[in-house]
């Protein structure tokens, strides 16, 4: 396998459209990849210009130490899967796999013992004497990857590979690219717009927008310690709330309801006194009182139920919160209806704030290892240091189901 590096890379379309913008990322060899981001935002474009299939305008690709910018894609030594299978359809499975290595005039032993390697990987052994059309689309994508994985490349390019599959194959395609992964030990570079199959495969993950990177690191870090607006309500499902708050005496101020910050972000929001920020925090951060384990203190907020969304092992609540709305989880079968007033525990532990005209993130800690807050100690995020934070005493309120 190899590594991949792309130094000041830019994509320009004559000159009006600038597609990638200053594109810096070092993939480490065996790492798996993946580009994120809302369609146009430039992630298709970076991976096929890492293919070869568009060229640079400025900068420099390097794939195991080598310069490739002028190296045509089939000197690249790289494999890519797409979005819709391009499989022969006259072709059985075997046939399809083996294609290429015929193409490149490798031996007929090799050929037959990296065809059957590959189909026993992805497990479609007893699939290889169909066509095409005798296939699931599951089955379809996975003769797609044997192709590629046939081909022992440095790096697999996968572009939005599961997009035309239902939502339940998709989940299982996602368990089978992981295992991939560790089977093979690939270089691995991903692109989706689905932040759900980002976080549960790469190593790492880029967000991009409009060509840009928002933010490099880890599924964990990114959920815990976004940089910026953007990237906070693209990691999580669903996705991050935003309520507009003033600071007033350190405290976040909601229409009528308070909510006292912890550890390194309320020292951070002392800048902040008499200002309007951008409270976030997630909706699996949210409790609503006799259904939530969250401590009870300076962290109530007061709304009104707009929408109720039965789930079974949860409920999903749209609050309506000083003119604002937001998204909680409830577990459990919450007994509310559209119209009732509630009154919601915000875990302390757990919130963010963003300024209002950068969208930059507010400080609350920089990540000290891979899994986000869960390796990062010494922030203040723990209950047990309530009263060392300032946000006064805390008591518990017990689920009453």
């Amino acid at each position: 396998m190899a590594e991949v590096v792309l130094e000041h890379v830019n994509k320009r379309y004559g000159t009006k459209h600038h597609a990638v913008k200053d594109f810096n990322l070092h993939i480490a060899d065996r790492e798996f990849m993946v580009f994120v981001g809302p369609s146009g935002c430039g992630k298709s474009t970076t991976l096929r210009m890492i293919a070869g299939l568009e060229d640079i305008s400025d900068g420099v690709l390097k794939i195991d130490g080598r310069i490739v910018n002028d190296v045509p894609p089939k000197d690249r030594d790289i494999a890519m899967v797409f979005q819709n299978y391009a499989l022969y359809p006259h072709m059985n499975v075997y046939e399809n796999m083996a294609f290429g290595l015929k193409l490149r005039k490798t031996p007929k032993a090799e050929i037959d013992q990296r065809v059957r390697e590959a189909a026993r990987i992805l497990q479609i052994e007893h699939l290889l004497g169909r066509k095409p059309k005798e296939l699931s689309g599951g089955q379809r994508q996975r003769v797609a990857m044997g192709r590629a994985i046939v081909r022992e490349p440095k790096v697999f390019l996968m572009d939005e590979p599961l997009s035309n599959l239902d939502a339940k194959l998709r989940v299982e395609m996602r368990s089978q690219i992981a295992q991939l992964h560790r089977r093979l030990g690939a270089t691995i570079i991903y692109v989706t717009h689905d932040q759900v199959e980002a976080m549960t495969l790469g190593n790492r993950i880029v967000v991009m927008r409009d060509g840009v990177i928002m933010q490099v690191d880890t599924p964990m870090n990114l959920y815990d310690f976004p940089q910026n607006r953007f990237v906070a309500g693209f990691i999580g499902s669903p996705s991050m709330n935003f309520l507009t708050a003033r600071i007033q005496g350190g405290e976040y101020v909601v229409g009528q309801s308070r909510v006292a910050p912890m550890g390194r972000l309320a020292q951070s929001l002392r800048a902040y006194e008499g200002k309007e920020v951008v409270l976030g925090i997630r909706p699996e951060h949210v409790g609503m009182v006799g259904f939530t384990d969250i401590p009870q203190g300076q962290n109530v907020l007061r709304g009104t139920v707009v929408v109720v969304e039965p789930l079974g092992a949860q409920t999903d609540l749209i609050i309506e919160v000083a003119g604002q709305n937001m998204t909680a989880k409830v577990e459990g079968q919450a007994a509310v209806e559209p119209g009732d007033t509630i009154d919601l525990l915000i875990d302390q532990t757990r919130l963010h704030a963003f300024d209002p005209t950068t969208e930059d993130a507010i400080d609350r800690g920089t990540p000290g290892g891979t899994r986000g807050q869960a390796d990062t100690p010494d922030l203040g995020y723990e209950y047990g240091a309530a009263s060392r934070s300032g946000t006064g005493t805390v008591s518990v309120i017990k689920p009453s189901f």
